[in-house]
């Protein structure tokens, strides 16, 4: 179960560390997408910034746990909130863009160490 924890927190981290990346280059695909969806552009720092938080706190958590079950929560539910407003949107086809991260939050919740 260590090893499992470890690794699944691992890849959650790098890949919400990488989605905070792509809000954070604004790429004019990302705008665009952000803005079908009725996002304003400035929102992408703030919405960057918040992946980046709990990419870090995922890290963190390998050291004090409760700090990982916190970022592993609010990730999950974050992505939760993307795909609503993906649905909201009517944006169908852009749904396989955050269900990945949706399922490697909901992995990282599930593989969480007993407290």
């Amino acid at each position: 179960m260590q090893t499992t924890y470890i690794t699944v927190t691992i890849i959650a981290a790098v890949a919400a560390g990488a989605a905070a990346l792509v809000d954070f280059v604004a790429a004019d695909w990302v705008r665009g997408n952000m803005r079908n969806y009725g996002i304003p552009d400035w929102a992408l720092i703030p919405l960057g910034v918040i992946k980046l938080a709990g990419a870090i706190g995922l890290l963190a958590g390998l050291v004090f746990p409760p700090i990982g079950v916190a970022a592993a929560i609010c990730l999950f539910l974050y992505f939760i909130g993307a795909v609503a407003t993906v649905l909201r949107a009517r944006c169908y086809a852009d749904l396989p863009y955050p269900m990945p991260f949706l399922a490697l939050a909901l992995a990282a919740v599930c593989v969480l160490p007993a407290a």
